[in-house]
């Protein structure tokens, strides 16, 4: 519990940390020393300086938060495991006890971490200032700011004028305060502060000539562990490649050693990365152990040369980037070394899928392509819970595999699929691809949202710009819309270069959201005051940034230049997203909705609002919200799910990308955002378990289905399947409320007309609109097995393997692939009805029959167990709608399977699947009711005198209560005779 709380908790609180840490101390530092010309005290002194803050952020934020982690872990742990020798009430106080015992060890192991990432990048950030002082000693002068001479001389009184020369020692002290005393741990003694001290002329951020003495001694020390094992013969490995390049490993580690030179760690890290491309590998004859002590030796070398103190993590992980791309190319696509090698922080992400997407450029390098499908499925897919790397990180690679998918005629095997599965796990949609620029745009800016490194001044320019507009667009003469006061601010913004390039206008806009969102928290801190009078005080800063986001957005490039506009916008977008998430990762519980949902809403309305010019992006802008809000998805922030579930459901939004959006371009957008949302509640829903929080969601979700049946029913038509593949079995009212949905110019037949002949309604041989390619969801081996049998019955083994293909495992309620049982079910069912309209026939009871369809259909009801048969059955009833064809022949489908049943099991397990949807509330699917009703009334399935239905007192009186609500009329009585009519 201790380990997942300080996993959990340390990435986002080291963030946090260095960024204030290191900001406060460059600025403080250079102020002090920039009349000092020893680049030594100065650096030294930001060491001091930065420990101390980077130590106390990093507690301050995590203490609290990993002293309540480390509990909840902990009682989980103990309530799973511990209940027989533990009693239930002695659990808190243990836990309590232990978490409280432990959680000082905690954060002084995250301070640590903290500690060990700020110093790197302090040097980094103060390496000009190093090398101003060094220029200046090799021309034999003695080095000052010339600013800050001019600065002190006529802005500072004597007696607090700083003097060119050394540091004053009175000064100086402070900063050994900061050495003595950091927080979380006792103070040290002057000696022991000493051996912290950083060795003189050490580089800073870069790697010069030769390596500090503390990077020389952490290579011996990798030198000593190594030699013994790599010499010692007894590697259990065979001779090539692994023991010669073992050897080669150890061989270039002493010359690099004995040479001290930048070019020896270069080749050494070169034969670290190749050995791992080389040596794991899947047909190596060693033991697994044996296997893993050379990933270890090798990845030994890199991590001790990633070391902060050696020569930090970001010149490494380039090297080892560059030893990738320049490999061999019979091992350059080797999927186990580079995962392991993005599992340990090694790879520049960045520059890696620049240069994958580069190989996949026009789809004839197939190995390339091979292992960027691998790398995608192991981490979009398959690990989705690992962090090392998301979609951003593989921007241009998903971009080119998607291209080869959609442009080559025969894509590779999989290919298809894996872009489906991306595409229905909501990570990408199908717009960004065709919109690559503002797409872009929107991830960079959710990337420099991370940034730290911001030029000298710029935090108080933007602080200064910020409340100078928030003042100018509230002043009566700001103009109608603001335009006055706009036009007033864009020259002040000139004034101090802040719209000189884009990377400075992208910091502005950074920093103004973080000041807007700190604003906000700091007056939703305010007990006293009234919830309205909060509000007011948030919106009367947040609504003026987001007019400046909108005339800016709108004032952008020339007033045709739509791409400018739109680029601008999705930047702005990408950064208030990416201060959520981060805000998000830090906060957890403490996180507040408001701020962020009042930039994207009145945002949205702004940009929506009637004008010439923003017309004509009107689609972009629409384009550029689902794409942000696909990324905040319920799943990646949960704490906003009440703000994205109210922006996803506001009248504006929906009204533009279901009814003003041409051509229905929007709703492919907006189903993926629905089936983003249920997929969140599915593992909730599944549990029927709802704590509040979920169950607020969750009638949210029900009322925008509400909304969508009354005002867009076509859509819910059009996109039926793709939301029921999604939403869990149980969820009976969400599903119904789906497929009950028809078309507004469809005049309902009335189900509950006496002798109402379904076969000769005009809409019933109609084929419903079919939006989703449930085809590609069939796996290709599978599918062409499928295609046999359904032509001419062969392979005669496929009906016996048919179970086999759709389990997934032998976990009870998890056995089956359900999106895999409803893609064979539609597929089937739709060449059944194209096999009776080539004969001029209509579905009934007797054409259906006895056919390659109707084979595997009830193969799939007798062979199946019950788990397997429900799901089967559900996949069935979900085409149960309005009038059309798919209705017409699955009605009379499960009627067959009904009338056909070997056992009573199966017919009681039909009833139960069309009678859980008949006792919700309405409303109820039209071709449900006339399949029940059918089925109650005909004489041939003897439905009354079944077991199941008499089985019980309360059993009877509830198929009495249903059978008089669906047929209006009363029923006879159960214990009539058989075979009697039911009319």
């Amino acid at each position: 519990s201790l380990e997942k709380s300080v996993t959990e908790w340390m990435t986002p609180v080291i963030e946090r940390a260095i960024k204030i840490a290191v900001n406060t101390c460059e600025q403080i530092v250079k102020k002090d020393f920039s009349l000092d010309h020893d680049e030594n005290r100065m650096r030294s002194s930001a060491h001091k300086m930065v420990r101390n803050l980077a130590s106390g952020m990093a507690m301050i934020t995590c203490r609290d938060h990993l002293l309540q982690s480390i509990k909840n872990h902990l009682k989980h742990i103990l309530i799973t495991l511990g209940l027989r020798v533990m009693k239930l009430e002695s659990i808190d106080p243990t836990v309590a006890l232990i978490a409280n015992d432990n959680v000082e060890l905690a954060c002084a192991f995250i301070q640590k971490k903290a500690v060990e990432k700020a110093i790197p990048e302090i040097d980094k950030r103060l390496n000009v200032e190093f090398e101003l002082r060094k220029l200046a000693r090799k021309e034999g002068r003695r080095y000052c700011d010339p600013v800050a001479v001019t600065y002190q001389a006529e802005r500072m009184p004597e007696p607090i004028r700083s003097k060119v020369g050394q540091f004053p020692a009175v000064q100086a002290k402070v900063y050994e305060e900061f050495a003595r005393n950091i927080p979380g741990f006792k103070p040290l003694t002057d000696a022991e502060a000493a051996t912290i001290l950083p060795k003189p002329d050490v580089p800073g951020g870069g790697v010069a000539s030769s390596g500090s003495e503390e990077s020389w001694a952490i290579i011996d020390e990798v030198l000593s562990k190594l030699q013994p094992y790599i010499e010692g013969g007894n590697t259990g490995l065979p001779a090539t490649p692994h023991q010669a390049g073992l050897q080669q490993l150890l061989d270039a580690l002493k010359s690099a050693r004995s040479s001290r030179e930048v070019s020896g760690i270069i080749i050494l890290i070169g034969k670290a990365v190749e050995n791992l491309l080389e040596g794991l590998t899947v047909n190596v004859q060693a033991e697994p152990d044996m296997l893993a002590r050379f990933r270890d030796a090798n990845l030994l070398v890199l991590k001790a040369l990633a070391d902060g103190r050696a020569y930090g993590p970001n010149w490494t992980s380039r090297q080892v980037t560059v030893a990738l791309v320049e490999a061999r190319d019979e091992i350059k696509w080797n999927i186990d070394a580079v995962d392991i090698l993005i599992r340990s922080q090694l790879v520049n992400l960045f520059d890696y899928d620049k240069f994958l997407a580069a190989c996949l450029e026009g789809g004839s390098n197939p190995a390339a392509l091979h292992f960027a499908m691998l790398l995608a499925k192991i981490y979009l897919i398959d690990d989705r819970s690992n962090a090392q790397l998301i979609e951003s990180d593989l921007f241009g690679t998903l971009e080119m595999l998607v291209q080869i998918s959609n442009n080559t005629r025969n894509p590779p095997e999989g290919l298809v699929q894996l872009v489906d599965m991306i595409k229905m796990n909501c990570e990408r949609m199908d717009n960004n691809l065709q919109m690559s620029g503002p797409t872009s745009q929107l991830h960079s800016g959710i990337q420099q949202a991370r940034e730290f490194e911001d030029p000298h001044g710029l935090l108080e320019k933007t602080e200064y710009l910020l409340r100078e507009w928030v003042n100018m667009y509230h002043s009566p003469a700001a103009g109608k819309d603001s335009r006055k006061a706009f036009t007033e601010f864009v020259q002040h913004m000139n004034l101090h270069g802040l719209l000189k390039t884009d990377d400075l206008i992208t910091r502005f806009f950074r920093m103004s959201t973080q000041m807007c969102v700190d604003l906000c928290y700091r007056a939703l801190a305010e007990q006293n005051n009234a919830p309205s009078l909060v509000r007011a005080k948030c919106f009367h800063t947040l609504d003026a940034f987001v007019r400046l986001i909108a005339l800016l957005v709108k004032h952008s490039g020339d007033q045709q230049n739509t791409i400018t506009k739109v680029n601008l916008l999705n930047k702005v977008l990408g950064i208030v997203a990416g201060v959520l998430l981060i805000d998000h990762e830090v906060r957890r519980k403490e996180f507040q909705q408001v701020p962020y949902h009042r930039i994207f809403i009145m945002l949205y309305l702004e940009l929506n609002a009637p004008d010439q010019i923003l017309e004509n992006i009107n689609f972009q802008v629409l384009t550029a919200y689902c794409n942000m809000l696909n990324i905040l998805r319920p799943s990646k922030a949960p704490g906003f799910a009440y703000a994205w579930l109210e922006i996803v459901s506001h009248r504006v939004f929906i009204g533009r990308i279901l009814s003003l959006t041409q051509g229905q371009k929007g709703w492919p957008m907006y189903s993926q955002l629905l089936t983003a949302l249920f997929k969140f509640l599915s593992p909730f829903l599944r549990n029927a378990e709802l704590a509040k929080p979920v169950q607020k969601l969750y009638r949210g979700t029900l009322r925008v289905l509400l909304v969508l049946l009354h005002d867009f029913p076509e859509f819910l038509c059009d996109y039926h399947y793709g939301f029921c593949d999604v939403i869990p079995p149980n969820c009976i009212q969400m599903r119904n409320l789906i497929l009950s949905a028809f078309p507004r110019s469809m005049r309902l037949p009335d189900p509950f007309t006496p002798n109402l002949k379904v076969d000769m309604l005009p809409e019933i041989s109609i084929a419903p609109r079919m939006v989703t390619n449930f085809a590609s969801m069939i796996k290709p081996n599978f599918k062409k097995d499928l295609d046999s049998y359904l032509k001419n019955r062969t392979p005669v083994s496929f009906l016996s393997e048919l179970r086999t293909n759709l389990q997934v495992s032998n976990d009870p309620g998890m056995r089956y692939n359900i999106s895999m049982i409803n893609a064979l079910v539609m597929y089937v069912g739709t060449q059944a009805i194209q096999y009776i309209r080539g004969k001029n026939l209509s579905p009934s009871m007797s054409s259906i029959a006895h056919s390659s369809h109707m084979d595997i259909f009830q193969n799939l009801a007798v062979d199946m167990d019950t788990e397997g048969r429900y799901l089967f059955l559900n996949c069935i009833a979900n085409q149960l709608r309005y009038p059309n064809s798919h209705t017409h022949y699955f009605s009379c489908l499960l009627l067959y399977l009904f009338g056909e049943a070997n056992t009573e099991a199966i017919q009681e397990q039909i009833t139960r699947v069309l009678l859980e949807r008949l006792i919700v509330n309405r409303p109820h699917p039209w071709g449900l009711l006339i399949t029940f009703i059918e089925l109650i009334k005909n004489p041939t399935f003897k439905f009354w005198s079944h077991e199941f239905v008499q089985c019980a007192p309360e059993i009877q009186k509830l198929f009495e209560s249903v059978a008089k609500s669906c047929m209006v009329a009363s029923q006879p009585r159960i214990d009539q005779p058989e075979g009697q009519s039911t009319d």
